[in-house]
């Protein structure tokens, strides 16, 4: 019998670590090459990951709640055949090493992680070992490792969970009384103690009435980022109300012969992506990265287009090469991936990769909104509702007052590296190319 380690793969280019999340074989089961054995999740999507070997899983590397590098080893199979020359006396060894490896990997991203001037290491001391989201809190919380080794834990092997730390926060937080009388009876002697870290926000009262809800995982990383590209660019947005009806009139025409032949819903995203992507070649230097003082500009023309979920998060999956594809190509690109999103089946590299950025909010009913930029993207365009409004119309007759159907478009970009003239012009040239649709044009 021969073993091999099984490691933790790549699943796109700027994704460096992932999450494990579920173990879907215990160790002593027999795995097929090519089955799912567990559940992983990075910063952009949740994953299976399948064994690339067939055999027995011998033992796991990785345990659940562990931060893994790509590449780290995270299980060992054993294989029918024999080892090899070189692997056979190293056969206890692989297995040692991987773990020595396995464990940094599992600690890297807590590094830095403190409370109360101490950190909060992956394994305590005494052996207990605190999952990254147990750890994140008690760094938001100001929870030491003494009052962390004092939780007695409800999770496996007397593990702390989500529960267990947020009940002991709520039960610490509903004593302020008892810790101001504690402090103000320390003797005037007595050094004052060190400045507690900076309130990530303005503290909350909570009522008996009041419902918690937790953050789940991915709104959590929905506003770390959120909050990251508003420190990063300055943001400015300009406006703009455009005229669709011909938009309007050419979809009405053609959604129901779209339906027949390509069995999905013509929409209005794929008409402004085509209108972005135009727009895009005309100001190029809106499709841009800030690196430093360097500024990328990006050759490719990659949409990212954000999607509303069941969960009420949204995701934002990208279009690659959107120039390259026509308005039907690009219908039903946005069909799939708006379908997929929903599903949770998207892949990991469709999610990066974006050089500029749409959100819909119309579909929330919303006329106009001021959308936060897709780091490390410098611009962002949201389209409103399309109304119904009386508007004044040119003739040769004369001025006329006469019901066209209207849209605003809001362009937020990044100041650092675009100003409002540029800025302007792009969201203006977006509503150009949309009052200017042929309707006469096929699809």
């Amino acid at each position: 019998m021969a073993t091999v380690e099984m490691v933790m793969p790549k699943m796109g280019e700027s994704i460096m670590e992932a999450t494990v999340l579920t173990w879907l074989k215990k160790e002593g089961d027999t795995i097929e090459q090519d089955e799912s054995v567990l559940e992983v999740a990075t910063d952009k999507v949740d994953t299976e990951v399948p064994a690339l070997e067939g055999g027995v899983l011998k033992q796991i590397l990785a345990q659940e709640g562990d931060i893994v590098a790509v590449g780290k080893p995270i299980a060992i199979i054993e294989t029918e055949g024999e080892a090899s020359g070189d692997s056979a006396p190293s056969n206890d060894a692989p297995k040692a090493e991987a773990q020595k490896e396995a464990a940094p990997a599992a600690t890297q991203s807590s590094n830095g992680q403190s409370t109360n001037g101490h950190e909060i290491p992956a394994r305590s001391d005494s052996g207990r070992f605190y999952s990254p989201l147990v750890r994140n809190i008690a760094k938001e919380e100001n929870v030491s490792m003494d009052q962390l080794e004092s939780i007695d834990g409800s999770g496996k092997d007397g593990r702390v969970t989500k529960k267990d730390i947020l009940a002991f926060v709520e039960n610490k937080d509903s004593q302020p009384a008892q810790t101001t009388q504690q402090t103000s009876a320390a003797p005037a002697s007595t050094p004052a103690p060190a400045a507690s870290p900076a309130p990530q926000g303005v503290p909350v009262s909570i009522s008996a009435e009041d419902e918690i809800i937790e953050m789940d995982r991915m709104r959590k990383m929905i506003a770390g980022r959120m909050v990251d590209s508003k420190r990063i660019s300055p943001h400015v947005t300009s406006f703009v109300e455009a005229d669709l009806t011909s938009v309007v009139q050419w979809r009405n025409k053609h959604k129901n012969a779209f339906k027949e032949k390509e069995g999905g819903n013509l929409t209005f995203t794929p008409i402004f992506i085509e209108a972005v992507v135009k727009a895009i070649k005309d100001y190029p230097m809106i499709n841009v990265q800030v690196d430093g003082d360097r500024i990328i500009k990006k050759k490719r023309i990659n949409i990212g287009m954000a999607v509303a979920l069941p969960s009420g998060n949204l995701i934002v999956p990208v279009i690659k090469d959107a120039d390259q594809l026509n308005i039907t190509g690009l219908a039903n690109k946005v069909n799939d991936l708006a379908k997929r999103a929903r599903d949770n089946k998207l892949k990991a590299e469709e999610l990066e990769g974006g050089t500029f950025t749409i959100s819909n909010v119309g579909s929330f009913g919303n006329v106009m909104g001021t959308p936060i930029i897709m780091q490390p993207q410098v611009g962002i365009l949201a389209l409103g509702a399309i109304v119904k409004k009386p508007a004044v119309l040119e003739t040769p007759q004369g001025d006329v007052i006469a019901i066209r159907h209207k849209m605003f478009l809001s362009h937020s970009y990044d100041h650092r590296v675009v100003d409002g003239s540029l800025g302007g012009m792009v969201v203006r040239r977006v509503a150009d190319y949309l009052e200017k649709w042929d309707p006469k044009r096929d699809l």
